[in-house]
């Protein structure tokens, strides 16, 4: 019997959708409710699982736009158990080292040398601390690599599977040069080109759309962090064996802004035709930026959280962008947004509704 994997609908008013990358390969046995193939739409990154065990195959290529409902795979339901799986060598990229991708260096910038034991420990925390994609962990398992050595490599934690492959190429070879080494140009006039997906160009239309259709406002204030700073510095270690994630400023930035919104309940607030919808609670959107670009997913009811509970949701949908794994209903229904250009080395920041 033969099982058709249809491509899902993300949302109204989407009819089609990317096809980003498949997460097994042709001809693979594949387990129902398994991970095969991950879509883009104009609104999110999708994840689509098997109806069934069997056989699977390919009905249409990564990068191909396709309708919604269209049959992207067959699964062979009769071929359970039949064929031995063959073993897939790792798909790497082939194009030349100076276009290989290399760690980022602001996640290790700043830190203070830690004693061995501390650094053991961090290295122990790595196999389940690692933010990889569904295909980056298959392709480490199947060159029989670990997590471990993967941070050992990169010593960073945000890794993707172009970051995999190169590593598999390398692994044996000397560490990567660091981010800041100068990429050699090749002396001629060539140029490169890449599609891009359906989220980014949604993204590109309505930034310039709501940039032309908003009253844009810019005001720069400066307030005093010490106390905040000393606050985090003296209790983080503490606030973390305790609740189990880092203290962050983030937790700090949300509840300042529900305390604030209590005094100034206006500016949570949204104008819809010819009213002003005043909403009694605050729903804060916080911008993440994701492989495929930025999306902003909403902590609901952030006024009734303590900074533990903030701290977890935002780590929380952190993960999930940068997996790919984030909803529509994790984005939507947002009524005050935050975001922390100071992450990216920025002193000051203008962003975009």
């Amino acid at each position: 019997m033969n099982v058709e994997i249809k491509v899902p609908s993300p949302g109204e008013s989407i009819s089609e959708v990317q096809l980003a990358s498949w997460l097994v390969e042709e001809g693979e046995q594949v387990e129902k409710d398994q991970d095969i193939v991950e879509i883009d739409s104009d609104k999110a990154t999708l994840t689509v699982a098997a109806e069934a065990d069997g056989k699977i195959k390919l009905m249409a290529k990564e990068g191909d736009t396709i309708e919604v409902g269209s049959v992207i795979a067959i699964i062979d339901t009769e071929a359970t158990g039949t064929a031995p799986q063959v073993k897939k060598e790792p798909k790497v990229q082939t194009d030349e080292p100076q276009k290989a991708p290399v760690p980022e260096t602001k996640s290790t910038e700043g830190r203070e040398a830690r004693p061995p034991a501390e650094a053991a420990q961090k290295e122990k925390a790595a196999e389940t601390e690692l933010l990889l994609s569904p295909l980056a962990r298959k392709l480490l398992k199947e060159a029989g690599a670990t997590e471990k050595e993967l941070f050992d490599f990169f010593k960073t934690y945000r890794i993707g599977k172009e970051d995999v492959s190169f590593f598999l190429q390398n692994r044996d070879n000397a560490p990567v040069p660091p981010a800041a080494t100068a990429t050699s140009w090749p002396g001629g006039r060539e140029t490169e080109q890449q599609k891009m997906s359906m989220l980014r160009k949604k993204l590109a239309q309505r930034l310039v759309s709501v940039k032309n259709e908003t009253a844009m406002l810019t005001t720069f204030n400066e307030v005093d962090m010490t106390a905040i700073m000393e606050i985090r510095k003296k209790y983080k270690e503490i606030f973390k064996e305790k609740f189990g994630v880092g203290l962050g400023f983030m937790s700090f930035f949300t509840k300042a802004v529900t305390e604030a919104i209590r005094h100034f309940p206006k500016v949570n607030a949204q104008i819809s035709g010819d009213e002003i919808i005043q909403f009694n609670y605050v729903d804060v959107s916080i911008a993440v930026s994701a492989p495929k670009g930025l999306v902003v997913p909403v902590i609901r009811n952030a006024e009734m959280m303590s900074l533990a509970e903030i701290e977890k949701a935002i780590k929380a949908l952190a993960i999930k962008a940068r997996e790919n794994k984030i909803t529509l209903e994790d984005m939507q229904g947002g009524t005050f947004t935050i975001t922390n250009g100071g992450v990216f080395g920025s002193m000051m920041s203008t962003p975009i509704i």
